[in-house]
């Protein structure tokens, strides 16, 4: 296996979490929140797909899907870049729509972009630095294995709370 079939692999994986966790499910399901403060499948879903955006598209020069794709217009939200969920308090997380088609069609798009970058991905490009503010700095490596980590990270919290969802009815 080369690098680029590792890391498309591993993004796939991603994905598939990421189907399994809304295919089917209805806008309360995707909206569900166990508590107030917690999170819904679909701002899960919407947070980590913004996150792979903003990283890939920095790695690859470009400017995010959510701005040039007009993802923000479809969420109703401005085209604010730097607006990937961090820091969401409870009233940004029920803001995020429960529309499985919308916040699956954006991760589709982000991931389909993604593996095309991908299928270029060879061992000089890993070790190319992107980020000199870190000691040591960032490379694209290292970058991606940290989207990678958030990624899987929040498409299992989606899933699980999807598991929640379907026992609950």
């Amino acid at each position: 296996m080369n690098t680029s079939s590792l890391l498309i692999d591993a993004f796939g994986r991603i994905s598939k979490v990421v189907e399994q966790s809304v295919k089917g499910c209805e806008p309360t399901g995707l909206s569900y929140r166990p508590e107030p403060g917690s999170n819904s499948i679909a701002w899960l879903v919407w947070h980590l797909t913004r996150i792979q955006d903003e990283h890939l598209s920095d790695i690859m020069g470009l400017e995010q899907a959510w701005v040039t794709d007009g993802w923000h217009q479809r969420f109703g939200m401005e085209a604010d870049p730097a607006n990937t969920g961090r820091g969401h308090g409870p009233d940004e997380v029920a803001a995020i729509s429960p529309d499985g088609g919308l916040v699956q069609g954006y991760h589709t798009a982000v991931a389909k972009r993604s593996a095309e970058y991908l299928g270029k991905v060879n061992d000089a490009e890993l070790d190319r630095i992107i980020d000199q503010s870190y000691d040591p700095p960032v490379t694209v490596g290292v970058r991606l294995v940290s989207v990678i980590s958030d990624n899987i990270q929040h498409a299992g919290q989606a899933r699980y709370l999807r598991g929640i969802v379907d026992r609950l009815g």
